[in-house]
C-alpha cells in the first residue's frame, strides 16, 4: 500500500475542500439551527459530479476510487456533518448496493439518476424494533403476480423523506431469518409509501433522519434488487463499504475540531500568555492529532483494500470504529480546550461535539464494531 495519495486523488480532495469551505462551511450553521436540509448544496455538488464520484462513469458518475470518496467525505464533514452524512448515505448506502446487485435496467433507470445529480437515494434497514438486530425485520414483501407488496415500518432513515429512490429491506420468508431477506428499490410517490415525521436530534440535524410507512405498497417485480433472499448478505456488504464512509466523516468532525482548537490556544491568552504555552493544552493537542492520524491511516487501508477488491469487512469495522471514537476524543478536548466559550453556540466546536455523536452509533455501534473484529480474529487459526 502506497501511502501517498497519487495525482487524481489530491485533485479531487483540494477541489472538494475549496468547494466545502467557500460554499459549505458558511452556511453550516445556519443548516444547524434551521435544522434544513441543504438542497441548495446538494444541487451544487450534483453539478461538480460529488454525487456520483464512484459511480463507473457508463452509468453518470466520475469513477473514482474509495480513496478519492473517503477524501471527499473528510472534506465535506470538516464543513458541516449534517451534509457529509446526507452524502454518505446516498453514495455508499443508495448508489454502492445498486452498483453491485442491480440488473444493467436498473443501473441505467436508478443509478444513473443518483450519480448524475438528478436525485438522492435512502437505504431503510432499521426498524423500531430492529436496529442492531439487523434480521429481526417486520416488514413483509409478499409477491402478488408481477409485483411485490410491502407493508411495514422503518425508522432513522437518512434521507429517507427527501430521497427519490430508497433501497427497501424487507423480509420475504417469514420464519427464515437472515436467510428470508430481500432488498427493494421504491420511488418517491409510489402509492402506498408514506415518510413519517423526521426525528428530533440532538446533532446533525441538517439531515434529514425519518420514519417511513409501507401500506399496501405496490411495485413492480422487477424492483427485487440482487437475489431473491440474499437482502441480508446484501445489506452487510452495504453497511461494510458504508463503515469507510463514516469512518471519513467522523474524521473530518474531528480535524475541524482539532483545528479549531489550535487556533484558539494560539489566540487565547491566560495569565500572561497564550494558552498553547501550557503544556496541559499541548498535551491534548498532541493526542487529538496523533489519534485522527491515526484513524485516518486505518480509513486509507480498509478504502486500499476496497478498491483492491480484497476482503476488508474487519478493517473497515476498525476503520469505523476507531475514527468515531477518536473523533469523539478529540471534540470532547475542544471544548475543554475552548473552556466556557467551547460551551457556546457562538464557537462551532459545540455543533461538533454533538455531531459526531452519532459516528459511535450509526452503522454498526462501538459495541457491534468489536463483536465483528473479535469474532473474526477468533475464526483465525
Amino acid at each position: 500500500m502506497d501511502l501517498q495519495l497519487n495525482e487524481e486523488q489530491r485533485a479531487i480532495r483540494e477541489m472538494v475542500r475549496r468547494f466545502a469551505q467557500e460554499q459549505i462551511a458558511p452556511q453550516a450553521r445556519r443548516i444547524d439551527e434551521a435544522e434544513a436540509f441543504p438542497a441548495e448544496i446538494f444541487q451544487k455538488m450534483g453539478e461538480l459530479g460529488l454525487l456520483g464520484l464512484p459511480v463507473p462513469e457508463e452509468y453518470g458518475g466520475v469513477g473514482a476510487d474509495t480513496v478519492s470518496y473517503a477524501l471527499a467525505v473528510e472534506e465535506i464533514a470538516a464543513a458541516c456533518g449534517s451534509t457529509a452524512l446526507s452524502y454518505a448515505a446516498h453514495i455508499s448506502l443508495a448508489c454502492a448496493p445498486l452498483q453491485w446487485f442491480g440488473t444493467p435496467e436498473q443501473k441505467q433507470r436508478y443509478l444513473t439518476l443518483l450519480a448524475s445529480g438528478r436525485g438522492l437515494g435512502a437505504f431503510a434497514l432499521t426498524e423500531p424494533q430492529s436496529g442492531s438486530d439487523a434480521a429481526g425485520l417486520r416488514t413483509t414483501a409478499v409477491r402478488d403476480g408481477d409485483h411485490w407488496v410491502l407493508n411495514g415500518q422503518k425508522m432513522w432513515i437518512t434521507n429517507g423523506a427527501v430521497a427519490d429512490v430508497v433501497v427497501v429491506v424487507a423480509v420475504t420468508e417469514p420464519g427464515k431469518g437472515a436467510h428470508g431477506i430481500s432488498m427493494f428499490l421504491v420511488e418517491k410517490g409510489t402509492p402506498g409509501f408514506t415518510p413519517g415525521k423526521n426525528e428530533p436530534k440532538m446533532g446533525l440535524k441538517g439531515s434529514v433522519t425519518s420514519q417511513l410507512f409501507f401500506q399496501d405498497c405496490r411495485i413492480p417485480a422487477a424492483n427485487l434488487l440482487g437475489g431473491l433472499n440474499q437482502g441480508f448478505i446484501q445489506a452487510m456488504k452495504t453497511l461494510d463499504g458504508g463503515r469507510i464512509s463514516i469512518a471519513a466523516c467522523a474524521l473530518g468532525l474531528g480535524r475541524a475540531a482539532y483545528e479549531a482548537s489550535r487556533a484558539y490556544a494560539r489566540e487565547r491568552r491566560a495569565f500572561g500568555q497564550p494558552i498553547a504555552d501550557f503544556q496541559a493544552i499541548q498535551f491534548k493537542l498532541a493526542d487529538m492529532a496523533t489519534q485522527l492520524d491515526a484513524a485516518r491511516l486505518l480509513m486509507y487501508r480498509a478504502a486500499w483494500l476496497k478498491d483492491a477488491g480484497k476482503p476488508y469487512t474487519v478493517e473497515a469495522a476498525q476503520a469505523k470504529l476507531f475514527a468515531s471514537e477518536a473523533a469523539e476524543r478529540a471534540c470532547y478536548e475542544a471544548i475543554q480546550i475552548h473552556g466556557g466559550y467551547g460551551y457556546s453556540r457562538e464557537y462551532p466546536v459545540e455543533r461538533y461535539y454533538r455531531d459526531v455523536r452519532l459516528m459511535t452509533i450509526g452503522e454498526g455501534t462501538s459495541e457491534i464494531l468489536r463483536l465483528v473484529i473479535a469474532r473474526r480474529l477468533l475464526r483465525q487459526a
